[in-house]
Protein backbone atom coordinates (compact mmCIF):
# COMPACT_ATOMS: atom_id res chain seq x y z
CA UNK A 1 0.00 0.00 0.00
CA UNK A 2 1.68 3.50 -1.02
CA UNK A 3 1.51 6.09 2.06
CA UNK A 4 1.87 9.59 1.75
CA UNK A 5 5.82 9.43 2.86
CA UNK A 6 6.20 7.88 -0.21
CA UNK A 7 4.63 10.53 -2.87
CA UNK A 8 5.38 13.80 -0.82
CA UNK A 9 7.87 16.86 -1.64
CA UNK A 10 10.06 17.00 1.41
CA UNK A 11 12.09 20.44 0.05
CA UNK A 12 9.53 22.78 1.33
CA UNK A 13 9.06 26.67 0.19
CA UNK A 14 7.22 28.09 3.42
CA UNK A 15 6.37 31.29 4.91
CA UNK A 16 6.58 32.66 8.55
CA UNK A 17 4.24 34.54 10.19
CA UNK A 18 5.60 37.88 9.70
CA UNK A 19 6.57 37.33 6.44
CA UNK A 20 4.69 40.13 3.49
CA UNK A 21 2.68 39.21 0.72
CA UNK A 22 5.70 41.00 -1.34
CA UNK A 23 7.80 37.75 -0.80
CA UNK A 24 4.94 35.21 -0.64
CA UNK A 25 4.19 36.27 -4.38
CA UNK A 26 8.07 36.51 -5.56
CA UNK A 27 8.00 32.45 -3.73
CA UNK A 28 4.99 31.98 -6.11
CA UNK A 29 6.41 33.10 -8.93
CA UNK A 30 10.43 31.99 -8.88
CA UNK A 31 9.64 28.37 -7.45
CA UNK A 32 6.38 28.02 -9.33
CA UNK A 33 4.61 26.44 -6.02
CA UNK A 34 0.55 27.29 -5.55
CA UNK A 35 0.56 26.66 -1.41
CA UNK A 36 2.86 28.36 1.56
CA UNK A 37 2.94 26.34 4.20
CA UNK A 38 3.13 28.82 7.13
CA UNK A 39 5.44 27.50 10.39
CA UNK A 40 6.49 29.01 13.28
CA UNK A 41 9.41 27.50 14.56
CA UNK A 42 8.69 24.26 12.26
CA UNK A 43 5.11 23.64 13.03
CA UNK A 44 2.43 24.30 10.89
CA UNK A 45 0.21 27.80 11.64
CA UNK A 46 -1.45 28.18 8.51
CA UNK A 47 -1.65 28.11 4.44
CA UNK A 48 -1.35 30.53 2.13
CA UNK A 49 -2.56 29.15 -1.24
CA UNK A 50 -1.88 31.23 -4.44
CA UNK A 51 -5.77 31.91 -5.16
CA UNK A 52 -5.72 33.56 -1.16
CA UNK A 53 -2.91 35.73 -2.20
CA UNK A 54 -4.53 36.82 -5.85
CA UNK A 55 -7.63 37.77 -3.48
CA UNK A 56 -5.61 39.46 -1.07
CA UNK A 57 -4.28 41.56 -3.30
CA UNK A 58 -7.28 42.15 -5.57
CA UNK A 59 -8.93 43.78 -2.72
CA UNK A 60 -6.08 46.15 -2.51
CA UNK A 61 -4.18 45.05 0.40
CA UNK A 62 -0.88 46.33 0.36
CA UNK A 63 2.14 43.73 -0.17
CA UNK A 64 3.50 44.46 3.09
CA UNK A 65 0.53 42.97 4.93
CA UNK A 66 2.02 39.42 6.23
CA UNK A 67 0.83 36.37 6.30
CA UNK A 68 -0.58 35.88 9.15
CA UNK A 69 -2.90 38.32 7.77
CA UNK A 70 -4.10 36.15 5.25
CA UNK A 71 -3.26 32.27 5.74
CA UNK A 72 -5.90 29.92 6.65
CA UNK A 73 -5.41 28.21 9.71
CA UNK A 74 -8.08 25.67 9.52
CA UNK A 75 -5.35 23.32 7.38
CA UNK A 76 -6.70 19.77 7.16
CA UNK A 77 -3.05 17.76 7.04
CA UNK A 78 -1.79 13.93 6.91
CA UNK A 79 0.99 12.27 8.30
CA UNK A 80 3.85 10.52 6.47
CA UNK A 81 1.92 7.29 7.03
CA UNK A 82 -1.50 8.32 5.69
CA UNK A 83 -2.51 6.14 2.68
CA UNK A 84 -2.18 7.78 -0.85
CA UNK A 85 -5.62 6.77 -1.25
CA UNK A 86 -7.45 8.37 1.49
CA UNK A 87 -4.90 11.52 1.12
CA UNK A 88 -6.58 11.37 -2.54
CA UNK A 89 -9.99 10.97 -1.47
CA UNK A 90 -9.99 13.36 1.01
CA UNK A 91 -8.34 16.41 -0.95
CA UNK A 92 -11.38 15.78 -3.80
CA UNK A 93 -13.83 15.43 -0.95
CA UNK A 94 -12.88 18.52 0.72
CA UNK A 95 -11.89 20.21 -2.80
CA UNK A 96 -8.45 21.20 -1.37
CA UNK A 97 -5.32 21.47 -3.81
CA UNK A 98 -2.58 20.27 -0.99
CA UNK A 99 -2.31 18.49 2.14
CA UNK A 100 0.62 19.33 4.61
CA UNK A 101 2.55 16.19 6.11
CA UNK A 102 2.91 16.99 9.71
CA UNK A 103 4.47 14.11 11.97
CA UNK A 104 5.32 14.89 15.99
CA UNK A 105 3.45 18.14 15.18
CA UNK A 106 6.53 19.29 12.90
CA UNK A 107 5.59 19.74 8.95
CA UNK A 108 7.60 17.74 6.85
CA UNK A 109 6.68 17.33 3.67
CA UNK A 110 3.04 18.31 1.54
CA UNK A 111 1.62 16.49 -1.15
CA UNK A 112 -0.51 18.27 -3.81
CA UNK A 113 -2.98 17.87 -6.70
CA UNK A 114 -0.22 17.54 -9.12
CA UNK A 115 2.00 15.18 -7.43
CA UNK A 116 -1.05 13.04 -7.41
CA UNK A 117 -1.18 13.22 -11.53
CA UNK A 118 2.21 12.58 -11.86
CA UNK A 119 1.47 9.24 -9.74
CA UNK A 120 -0.91 8.76 -12.07
CA UNK A 121 0.65 8.92 -15.00
CA UNK A 122 3.17 7.14 -14.13
CA UNK A 123 0.73 4.43 -12.73
CA UNK A 124 -1.25 4.48 -16.70
CA UNK A 125 2.65 4.18 -18.65
CA UNK A 126 3.02 1.06 -16.28
CA UNK A 127 -0.45 -0.13 -16.87
CA UNK A 128 -0.36 0.80 -20.55
CA UNK A 129 3.14 -1.13 -21.08
CA UNK A 130 2.42 -3.81 -19.40
CA UNK A 131 -1.07 -4.14 -21.77
CA UNK A 132 1.64 -3.82 -25.04
CA UNK A 133 3.37 -6.25 -23.66
CA UNK A 134 1.01 -8.87 -23.08
CA UNK A 135 -0.93 -8.26 -26.11
CA UNK A 136 2.90 -8.41 -28.29
CA UNK A 137 2.91 -11.97 -26.43
CA UNK A 138 -0.52 -13.01 -27.47
CA UNK A 139 0.09 -12.01 -30.89
CA UNK A 140 3.66 -13.92 -31.12
CA UNK A 141 1.76 -16.89 -29.44
CA UNK A 142 -0.80 -16.75 -32.26
CA UNK A 143 1.59 -17.20 -35.17
CA UNK A 144 2.35 -20.53 -36.40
Amino acid sequence: MYKVADLMTRELVTLEETDDLGLAEALVDLVRVRHLPVVHGGRLVGLVTHRDLLRALAEGKNRRVTAADVMRREVRTVTPHTPLREAGEAMLDYKIGCLPVVEDGKLVGIVTEADLVKFALEVITDFDTAADDFAAEERAAAEP
